[in-house]
């Protein structure tokens, strides 16, 4: 595996090393040695798969309060989605500043990137689905706490995301979450 940071400390993009012969490939999606000489947080405790069904399903900003709040690895399996990442991080430099990066499945028409990305704890995350029949992959360090769960509205003013489609399909909790407040 290949970890880039990215601009906001404790984002990276992870790409696959490829072993390839005859037969196709082989690849690790994680290994904990690695997650932990990066710095990462390797504890894995939950696993989920996000289906959605329409291009411009747009899910989150979401993230969980301390004590739990959450790294996340994500990876789309089938389509294609626009990631995006807030740091809420208070004693960040790069508090309140977002990012946005497209992942998509090996077969999807866009690209094969064979991309993932780790997102530390202290940040809200979402994505909009670039394709029908998306799917979504995470891994999760903390167990999903419905009390601690915590949300951003996806257009807040304070950030100025910018989304590369329409949203078509969100769901009622996801777009009357309050704006930010520091």
């Amino acid at each position: 595996m290949n970890f880039t940071e990215t601009q906001l400390k404790g984002v990276y993009i992870i790409e696959l090393e490829k072993f390839e012969d005859d037969r196709g490939f082989f690849a690790r999606t994680f290994c904990r040695r690695e997650f932990e000489s990066h710095g990462l947080n390797p504890n894995v405790v939950q696993c989920n798969i996000s289906y959605n069904k329409k291009k411009g399903t747009l899910r989150g900003m979401h993230y969980q309060a301390g004590p739990y709040k959450e790294a996340k690895l994500v990876s789309c399996i089938r389509g294609a989605i626009y990631d995006v990442l807030i740091d809420l991080r208070s004693d960040s430099p790069t508090y309140r500043q977002w990012l946005s990066v497209e992942l998509t499945a090996r077969c999807s028409p866009l690209a094969a990137h064979y991309k993932m990305l780790y997102i530390s704890e202290g940040f809200a995350h979402g994505f909009l689905t670039l394709m029908d029949d998306t799917e979504v992959f995470y891994q999760m360090s903390e167990f999903y706490i419905p009390e601690y769960a915590r949300g951003i509205r996806w257009n807040d003013p304070l950030f100025h995301i910018t989304w590369p489609i329409d949203v078509a399909v969100i769901s009622e909790k996801d777009k009357t979450f309050p704006d930010f407040i520091s």
